[in-house]
This record gives C-alpha cells, structure tokens and sequence, in this order.
C-alpha cells in the first residue's frame, strides 16, 4: 500500500524530529546487539539532530525526509564517497541512515524514501550504492533485496576478552 507521503529536502526545521527518529534508530540497534552497538543517552535525540544539522549544507551529502501534512514520517541520510582501500571500494554512493517512524511502516514510506535516495545518488553521478544493515533487521533487508541489492560483506564482531572455541 502506498502512502501520500512526498519527499523532499531536510531543512533546519525538521532537525528535531530527525533527531527522534535518529535516536530510535539507535535503540533499535542497540536492541539487535547491546555489545556492539551504541546504547541511546538523554542526549542522543539532539546530538543526533545536531550532527545531521551539519549535513544539510554539506555538498557530497544527501539528507531527505518524507513528510505528510507538515508531520516527518522518516528521513534518509546518505552521501557520495570515494576511493576507499580500507573497504576494498570504489567510488559510490553510501546510504548511511533510513528510518521510518514505527507508527507509519508497512505503507511504502520506506521504499519511496530509498528510491528517492538512490534517484539522487544517481544523479550525482553514483556508480553503484552501498549499505550497512543489522544481522537481525530483517524488515529492511528484505527491502533492500526487492530495491536490488545484494550481500557483498559479513561483518563480525569479538568482544575483548570472549576465548576462540
């Protein structure tokens, strides 16, 4: 089902409901693996909102939001790179954030979001777009599948001190 969601550009008015998307995105992650993700603070909400702040202007970096009647449904936050040896890559497009407001998943927002992301890395010039996603986000794996994607990493992760078997 479709939503009459649009997209468009942030702005700096929609930098405190980011930013409460942003910090959910946090817990959620948080949630998937508590060792190895970031716990959420009191403060993640503005650091969240202020960081994507410095973003808006940033010329290789693409932050969107969808929104229906005034209200902030999701936002994407995504950003072109270059040649990066540590990660064996070439230049491309990274999609470094997509979050949906819980209460307004399962109506395309999500997917309307990605293709407008992916249409502006694009346009920009992106060869190819990259994404990381939670082991356990099935949701937004499958997402990613259906939009064409297709595992090319497995990141793993030893805590400090956990003895090999």
């Amino acid at each position: 089902m479709t939503t009459a969601a649009s997209i468009r550009r942030a702005l700096p008015k929609d930098l405190p409901a980011i930013g409460r998307l942003g910090a959910l995105l946090v817990r959620a992650h948080h949630d998937f693996d508590p060792r190895r993700f970031l716990a959420a603070t009191p403060h993640t909400e503005q650091g969240y909102a202020k960081f994507l702040g410095t973003q808006l202007e940033e010329p290789s970096v693409i932050v969107l939001v969808a929104e229906r009647s005034g209200e902030v449904l999701g936002y994407s936050y995504a950003g072109m790179e270059g040649l990066d040896y540590m990660a064996l890559r070439g230049p491309c497009g990274a999609l470094y954030d997509i979050i949906v407001d819980p209460a307004h998943r399962g109506r395309g927002i999500g997917r309307l979001l990605l293709d407008t992301t992916l249409a502006e890395l694009a346009a920009r010039g992106a060869p190819r777009v990259v994404l990381s996603t939670a082991e356990q986000n099935d949701g937004a794996q499958r997402m990613f599948a259906r939009a064409g994607f297709r595992r090319t990493m497995i990141e793993m992760t030893r805590e400090r001190g956990e003895e090999s078997s």
